[in-house]
């Protein structure tokens, strides 16, 4: 009898819960088999849809949601107690998971009869998507208070999805990637034993509602390797470490999404390749196949897929499921010398990597924490330099470049989202808040800030909020009021390495020369306003810029625009580079540049981001100097690029 497929997901959603909702159904009348919701960054970090540091971010990278009525409207038609949704979110976990209990409750669902994953790992955040709001401590607590709720009131639930997907993105290596999921499910599961509300008769079914959330990159065999070798390594967690013996409660349960990080915009079409390969390495072995898969569009390297490119990759793993014989046989990998070889590589430098961090004092820990950073930038370097010098190759990006103009990315190859869908959205909060009971919100708030500054589990408390019409950012609020919030370490070092000083000799002696004309070193101050936490690009561009000698100023994540100028004019930068992923580049900029135009301030200004050309020409209109976008993967060309407005600016 063939196995049944895996869940076919598709992650979506964006500009507004209405618009979101019609994608969810469409998708699932093509086939989809549960859900994975796409959250806009206001929402992630706890922020409501009018909050300025909202500006520019709102419905951008997914679905806003700033209260009960448009988790509503985002699950309208759609049942609840007959669906498995999954929901990227993190610091909120909490919040989301409560307005999904108060509008299943709504819809008469059981708690009881509720099944997806909430996200829900915060340690991740710190290290690679920036997502993150409260400080590791208090950050651990929320993720045991939703385990502990769920695991009384919704047993079919995953309150807690470790995610080793996004390590990878920021340059993990396969042994780095097991290594450091895995720390961080041993930080998850110890604060849940400590936990007085989980008892030890409960804690095997605590860990089995554990999964994991993977990447699965081009190097097809490792890929595969790596993921019987994430079987392996779990089951002995459980036994060794926890004393689990029931085998069904140490099974390796995950969902993946196959890599985005190796996508390209030069020659997208190659990317359909890719995809399916990826998808190859989480499905092909029975013993770690994959319980849930979403696939990336091939057009993701552009911008934001239509609802067409997500079908295709939906295409893809049907066919896959249905039409190859796949399913029909047992492991096809059992036995293999080679297969079997590389697994055992890989579980014993995984092994190397979890008891580093716990000698630091484990993945929650400030030094675990600056260790794993600093580890997964000093990698996503290595990485880049294999690409510039050709080590690595990728088709269409260092070899095999010619090539006829892709049809697929002629004209509108992708999908944008419209200016006024912010301005509907908080014209919509503004009203929900004048007609709901204040009186209600307030009382539910207090009862929030009361069990989160006692200790008590803040989900009942939570969904009462829900049900009284309270808003992300009043939740967002109150909990910061009580555990503050963190800023976690960059994992850069800004001083000059000696690696690649051949090829980095003549970029030196112009920053040297720039030094004497101007008596100080040349000062690049490199920003990341908004509420985008994708750091892999401005820490690779400001190592380099360390590298060549500049002074790099780079503070981290999520600044404002007003923090960025007035740093810039602190500091008398030289060259000021912005590095948006969140495709709020056009309203930051402008905003940035009238600021600085306001000081007086006159060095040259530089953008990064996945920019659609016709973004570029915007940008250049209101006076960015240069803009670079994933095709510009030869860092030291742009350095020379950087170097070259400094000498334009400064030299007579």
């Amino acid at each position: 009898m063939a196995d049944q497929p895996w869940l076919m997901r598709t992650y979506a959603g964006h500009s507004t819960a209405e618009e979101s909702n019609r994608l969810f159904r469409t998708n699932l009348s093509k086939g989809q088999t549960g859900l994975s919701v796409a959250f806009d960054l206001p929402t992630q970090t706890g922020y409501d849809s009018d909050d300025p540091r909202a500006a520019g971010e709102v419905g951008k990278v997914g679905v806003p949601i700033s209260h009960i009525g448009d988790m509503r409207t985002l699950f309208d038609g759609i049942p609840l107690a007959e669906m498995n949704t999954s929901m990227t979110i993190n610091a909120t976990a909490a919040w989301l998971m409560a307005l999904y209990v108060a509008v299943a409750e709504e819809q008469g669902a059981p708690r009881a009869k509720l099944q997806g994953t909430t996200q829900n790992d915060i340690i991740k955040e710190y290290l690679a998507r920036g997502t993150y709001v409260f400080p590791p401590e208090a950050s651990l607590r929320l993720t045991v208070d939703t385990i502990s709720f769920a695991t009384q009131e919704m047993p079919k639930f995953n309150p807690v999805n470790i995610c080793s997907y996004h390590l990878q993105e920021a340059g993990a290596t396969p042994a780095q990637e097991l290594g450091f999921a895995l720390a961080t499910a041993t930080a998850v599961l110890d604060a849940c034993k400590a936990s007085p509300d989980i008892a030890a008769s409960v804690f095997p079914i605590v860990a089995s509602r554990i999964s994991f959330f993977v990447n699965a990159g081009i190097r097809f065999i490792t890929e595969l390797s790596k993921m019987r070798a994430f079987v392996d390594l779990w089951d002995d967690l459980l036994r060794e470490r926890y004393g689990v013996t029931d085998e069904k409660f140490r099974r390796f349960r995950y969902g993946v999404q196959v890599n985005s990080l190796g996508l390209t915009e030069q020659q997208p079409e190659n990317n359909v390749y890719r995809i399916l390969i990826e998808m190859l390495g989480v499905v092909l072995s029975k013993k770690a196949r994959a319980r849930a898969v979403q696939l990336p569009a091939w057009n993701e390297a552009l911008g934001l897929p239509r609802p067409f490119d997500q079908q295709w990759s939906l295409r893809m793993q049907q066919i896959m499921a249905f039409e190859t014989d796949l399913l029909e046989h047992d492991d096809i990998f059992d036995g293999s010398a080679v297969i079997s070889a590389k697994v055992d590589e890989l579980k014993t430098a995984a092994r190397a990597e979890m008891a580093k961090v716990s000698s630091l004092g484990g993945a929650a820990s400030l030094k675990g924490l600056a260790y794993m950073k600093e580890e997964l930038v000093a990698s996503n370097t290595a990485r880049l330099r294999a690409i510039e010098s050709g080590e690595t190759k990728v088709v269409g990006v260092n070899v095999f470049t010619s090539g006829e103009p892709s049809p697929l990315a002629a004209g509108n190859a992708i999908m944008t989202v419209k200016d006024d869908v912010e301005f509907g959205q908080i014209e919509r909060l503004k009203a929900w808040r004048a007609r709901r009971d204040a009186g209600a919100v307030e009382r539910t708030l207090a009862a929030l800030k009361e069990a989160a500054k006692a200790g008590r589990n803040i989900m009942e408390p939570s969904i009462a909020c829900a049900k009284a019409g309270v808003t992300t950012g009043e939740w967002g609020q109150t909990l910061r009021a009580v555990f503050g919030e963190f800023r976690a370490p960059t994992g850069v070092s800004l001083s000059s390495s000696e690696a690649a000083q051949g090829s980095l000799e003549a970029l030196r002696g112009r920053v040297a020369k720039l030094a004497q004309v101007l008596g100080t070193q040349p000062r690049f101050l490199v920003g990341k306003p908004g509420l985008d936490g994708h750091s892999n690009g401005a820490e690779q561009i400001a190592t380099r810029a360390a590298d060549i000698g500049l002074a790099v100023v780079y503070d981290g994540i999520r600044m404002t625009p007003d923090e960025l100028v007035a740093k810039a004019e602190a500091d008398r930068v030289h060259i000021l580079g912005l590095s948006i992923l969140s495709g709020s580049h056009v309203p930051l900029v402008r905003e940035v540049m009238q600021k600085l135009r306001a000081r007086n301030i006159s060095a040259p200004v530089v953008v990064g981001g996945i920019i659609p050309e016709e973004d570029a020409h915007v940008l250049k209109q209101l006076g960015v100097a240069a803009v670079y976008t994933p095709k510009d993967y030869d860092l030291n060309r742009i350095m020379d690029g950087l170097v070259g407005l400094v000498e334009r600016n400064a030299l007579p």
